[in-house]
């Protein structure tokens, strides 16, 4: 207890001016393309490569992350409001100690908060953003218009899709819902259950394209991930695939695409023009 107590202390007394976690919002246009078990094992690559992460599992209805990670959490976000916690009292630790938070029934009722809920957790995010280097945000397939200022207060999202014709034409409408908010928003892509490598590279440069042609939006390739049977077999195991056989073609390939990241991610690039809390609060009063 007296550990715990230290820690806490330690956080609370953290210099205002210490960094603030970058915030990423994994989206997808549809259900099904993976866009948990993606979010999940980018997580975890990224703590494999010495970043500290939290995921906030925000995806109304279908909230997995704890499923695919085969735990039991004992709080969730919405047990947060209803019994006035601290998030640091409904943070669950994970494999390879992954910070995550789980979604809860009711989390529709998340993105309408009354103005005290509301204030609350601009509070208690403000407290845990100087924590983590990045906090990764799991929504919702779709987009809806209060789940919308989750994404555009982020610092970045990663759509992910597939090569199916709905997946993609999905993905499209998801982007250009954004880009009429926030065309300068950055957003990049992972082409998920490729058949193989030339498939996946094929179909992400024509989405591309077509985002360019059409919105004038530049959208960066992330990488590509291929169809793979281990994916199904963790999932029945409840263990994230890159842990349960890392030289999996699917274990390799969401490495590559982390390392690709975070070598993008320049020291001006990672540092956030403005809090997500705040861009959070203007967007919210601007509606």
């Amino acid at each position: 207890m007296n550990d715990q107590a230290s820690e806490l202390r330690r956080r609370l007394n953290k210099s205002k001016d210490e960094h603030e976690a970058k915030t990423i919002s994994i989206i997808s246009g549809k259900g099904g393309v993976g866009k948990s078990n993606v979010a999940l094992n980018f997580s975890l690559e990224l703590l494999i490569q010495k970043k500290s992460v939290l995921i906030i599992d925000l995806d109304i209805g279908m909230g997995n992350i704890n499923i695919l990670l085969g735990v039991d959490p004992r709080k969730t976000i919405i047990d947060m409001f209803k019994e006035q916690l601290s998030i640091f009292d409904i943070i669950e630790q994970g494999p390879c100690n992954l910070s995550y938070i789980a979604a809860g029934s009711g989390l529709a009722d998340f993105f309408t908060m009354n103005d005290k809920n509301r204030n609350y957790f601009y509070k208690q995010f403000t407290r845990v953003a100087s924590e983590y280097d990045y906090i990764i945000f799991d929504m919702g397939a779709g987009v809806t218009s209060d789940s919308i200022f989750f994404m555009l207060a982020s610092d970045e999202c990663i759509l992910v899709t597939t090569p199916e014709p709905t997946s993609i034409t999905d993905g499209y409408s998801m982007i250009k819902h954004i880009v009429a908010y926030n065309s300068d928003l950055p957003i990049s892509i992972i082409m998920n259950r490729a058949q193989n490598e030339r498939d996946g590279q094929t179909a992400s440069t024509k989405f591309s394209d077509v985002i360019k042609q059409f919105l004038n939006k530049q959208v960066r390739i992330l990488g590509i991930l291929p169809e793979d049977k281990h994916v199904s077999n963790a999932v029945r195991r409840q263990t994230p695939y890159l842990l349960l056989n890392e030289r999996a073609p699917v274990s390799k390939a969401i490495k590559k695409i982390t390392r690709t990241y975070i070598q993008c991610v320049t020291e001006k690039d990672n540092k956030p023009s403005s809090s997500f809390v705040r861009k959070l609060k203007q967007l919210i009063l601007e509606r």
